[in-house]
């Protein structure tokens, strides 16, 4: 653990074999991140790039003096690097030629209305703008796809809310009851004792002090026993 801090400390000073070290060294935990938001239309390997900018910049932050290990540290750090990414770049990917696409067989809709009075077919809406029937259809479906995430489901005094921003905040609903079910499970697990720590400490806020008056114990075995316990706590999680 030390060697741990030394080396953070170092990479911190500016060396630069340190702090290729401390990332070496927690590469693993970047990757056990990007799993998480795999299946979203990116590359594994880009979000693994993003991941490692927030482990960069959890290594510039981290001071010793927040009570936790760096991992513990950098783990919201690395998902908030990728998170914003997402968030920013958009759930929905449409390349340029197909919004093009889309763009000229709406024009050349309204033109074929006013002179046949009726909608063309796909095929001979396929044919004004000259690409296969499949390229049409697919660039349809993109555009109908973004225009129902941009879509506005309420109108209030603070702004207006799309599907894209329920989305969003469905997904990370999820992704926090996930959490707490993953620590209720771990919770579950420890002994009496070590249950009743990690309540009053965590959950309680009571001080390391107020937690021994309880469990008759010295605040200083409190502390040691809360380190053994989350220790064990993460290597479960691992």
């Amino acid at each position: 653990m030390e060697e741990k801090l030394l080396l953070i400390e170092q990479a911190q000073a500016g060396d630069k074999n340190a702090r290729d070290q401390v990332i070496s060294g927690n590469l693993g935990l970047v990757w056990s991140i990007v799993r998480r938001f795999t299946g979203r239309g990116y590359e594994a390997d880009d979000l693994f790039q993003l991941g490692c900018i927030g482990l960069i910049k959890a290594i510039d932050r981290f001071d010793s003096g927040f009570g936790v290990q760096f991992s513990t540290y950098a783990v919201p750090m690395i998902t908030g690097e990728i998170k914003r990414f997402l968030r920013d770049d958009g759930m929905v990917k449409v390349s340029r030629s197909m919004k093009e696409l889309a763009i000229l067989a709406r024009r050349k809709t309204e033109e074929f209305q006013k002179k046949q009075g009726r909608d063309p077919t796909i095929e001979e809406l396929a044919s004004a703008v000259g690409v296969e029937r499949e390229e049409l259809s697919a660039a349809l479906e993109s555009a109908a796809e973004v225009e129902s995430l941009q879509q506005v489901i309420y109108q209030g005094d603070g702004g207006a809310i799309t599907r894209m921003d329920r989305l969003e905040q469905e997904q990370d609903e999820q992704e926090t009851l996930i959490n707490r079910m993953t620590v209720y499970q771990l919770i579950a697990g420890l002994e009496d004792r070590e249950q009743k720590l990690i309540v009053m400490r965590f959950f309680l806020d009571k001080t390391q002090t107020q937690v021994a008056m309880v469990l008759g114990m010295s605040q200083v075995q409190v502390s040691r026993m809360e380190k053994r316990i989350l220790k064990k706590m993460r290597e479960c999680m691992v």
